[in-house]
């Protein structure tokens, strides 16, 4: 046994919240007695509209295989693994439900896993997602990083069948975790602030769904026999939202007097509005683009939307780069080909930014028209019709040239 087999076997093993509950963010009911998880989660507008942002965002970038050409890149249709990325991962599924599927476990769980098939030189034939939630991963004797799956047996639910999968066999995208290998779920993280969501919007619903407005008070002039008599049929006749409004008739003195604190008076719209920008601010997504119009102008919503290019996707598209170049492309074509999302679309701007930004480039010299063109999704112009041609303002010169109009018989001209 050698130093890095011994080295390899001492590491900790890769450890997540299902396995390891001696921690404050397992799942469970935080303080309002809300079940907390990722189904439950979704069922809150600011968790799906946010989750369901960043999923079709990534979905829908384009994704192809290049090879370093020189200094430059070639974009290769030919290579096995760009048909399996850009169109079809499987027979099953297109490429933008795959990733939007992937992104989800990514953004709920933390992890997102496929099983990766392969054909006998090694080359990835198909991508099958894989349901976080039944995944756990550990490390083997050897040290080696191990994939136990536990696939649903909806027939019968009490007997289990696990399937160990190698490395190899798994693309694996962690998100945020301690460790570097295992990703924690941010619902488990913020298991408090979505709570505290559903919490909100349970009461509103409990609230709006009971137009007696319960927590008031019945108050008789004598001595009630039966009081719980006095108090269903008080509910019967003006409970529920299809009561709301009707003419109250009070008999023999009785008295109605409320005493729960009305919505606004206890800023149940502003509690809930903050919890919208809690959840906004845990996926860092801009509250504008998940109906949160309040702090968002003419002026200043296009800066929000590139900002959320590059510090919100950005990161997550730089994390599913690495991850499929390191588990699809083969250890002999990693220095020659590697795998990229085109987010240039997203950070155009409007039309008259990106008119005045190619005018820059064009009478600069760095752009051509078929530049232009290819980023405008434009048939090129022909090369005999100077589509290739790359211009430069005849009125600029090099600077040690500034002064050679002025010189006459190599000395300068004073005035």
């Amino acid at each position: 046994m050698n130093f890095f087999t011994k080295f390899f076997r001492s590491r900790d093993k890769p450890k997540d919240f299902y396995h390891f509950s001696g921690w404050p963010f397992v799942f469970g009911r935080f303080a309002s007695k809300q079940m907390v998880n990722e189904f439950t989660a979704m069922q809150t507008t600011a968790v799906y509209a946010c989750v369901r942002i960043l999923a079709e965002s990534v979905a829908s970038l384009p994704l192809h295989v290049y090879e370093y050409k020189g200094q430059g890149k070639e974009r290769i249709p030919q290579h096995p693994l760009y048909r399996l990325l850009h169109d079809s991962p499987n027979p099953e599924m297109t490429s933008f439900i795959f990733r939007e599927t992937a992104m989800i476990h990514l953004l709920l769980w933390g992890n997102a896993y496929a099983q990766i098939l392969r054909d006998g030189m090694g080359r990835v034939v198909g991508l099958y997602p894989l349901l976080p939630n039944h995944m756990s991963v550990d490390r083997d004797e050897q040290g080696e990083i191990v994939y136990t799956y536990t696939p649903s047996n909806d027939s019968n639910p009490h007997v289990t069948q696990q399937v160990k999968l190698r490395r190899q066999d798994v693309l694996h995208i962690p998100g945020l975790g301690f460790d570097g290998l295992v990703g924690y779920s941010p619902i488990a993280m913020a298991r408090n602030a979505v709570g505290m969501t559903l919490a909100c919007e349970e009461y509103g619903s409990a609230f709006f769904a009971n137009g007696a407005r319960p927590g008031g008070v019945l108050k008789h002039p004598g001595v009630l026999k039966d009081p719980s008599k006095l108090r269903e049929s008080w509910q019967a006749v003006y409970g529920g939202t299809a009561n709301t409004g009707k003419v109250v008739v009070l008999e023999e003195g009785v008295d109605y007097q409320q005493i729960s604190i009305p919505p606004e008076e206890a800023q149940f719209l502003e509690t809930r509005k903050f919890q919208t920008d809690e959840i906004a601010r845990l996926y860092r997504v801009p509250p504008h683009m998940i109906g949160d119009l309040d702090k968002s102008s003419f002026n200043n919503i296009e800066q929000q939307s590139l900002e959320f290019v590059k510090y919100t996707l950005n990161p997550w598209v730089v994390r599913w780069e690495q991850s499929l170049q390191k588990a699809l492309l083969l250890p002999s074509e990693q220095k020659r080909y590697f795998v990229k999302f085109n987010v240039d679309g997203l950070l155009r701007g409007d039309y008259q930014s990106r008119m005045a930004g190619y005018a820059v480039g064009r009478q600069n010299g760095w752009l051509s028209a078929n530049d232009i063109r290819e980023m405008e999704n434009m048939n090129p112009i022909p090369d005999e019709e100077g589509g290739n041609l790359y211009l430069i303002n005849g009125n600029l010169c090099k600077l040690q040239d500034a002064g050679l109009f002025g010189k006459t018989g190599g000395k300068n001209e004073e005035t």
